[in-house]
């Protein structure tokens, strides 16, 4: 894989790992939780796929193709749950988990 890229996606996934702990913290202050309860879960998925990425790119692992697979199917689903709701934390998360999947996606078929 090529450096430049490996590091892009560095910065992709980490700044995704950060907007869904936000969100996810964020998402458990609302009063309505029952409304955020797959925006959380998805949240919590996506932070824990991304700490896999960060490791498995900066360790070289052989695996980490399919992992940054999976990242960007994970990324996609909780950008989506994200989207759907108004709060800027919600949008930011959405926004950053969209850039980690075509960064994550990038880079496997590089």
């Amino acid at each position: 894989m090529e450096r430049t890229s490996v590091e892009e996606t560095l910065t992709s996934v980490i700044e995704c790992l950060r907007a869904c702990n936000h969100c996810f913290s964020k998402s458990l202050q609302e009063e309505d939780l029952h409304m955020f309860t797959e925006c959380i879960r998805l949240t919590r998925e996506c932070s824990d796929i991304c700490t896999l990425a960060l490791n498995a790119l900066e360790s070289d692992s052989a695996f980490s193709k399919p992992i940054l697979s999976l990242c960007a199917q994970i990324c996609d689903t909780c950008a989506v749950e994200c989207g759907r709701h108004l709060h800027d934390h919600c949008q930011a998360c959405a926004k950053a988990c969209e850039r980690c999947s075509e960064a994550c996606r990038a880079l496997v078929a590089a």
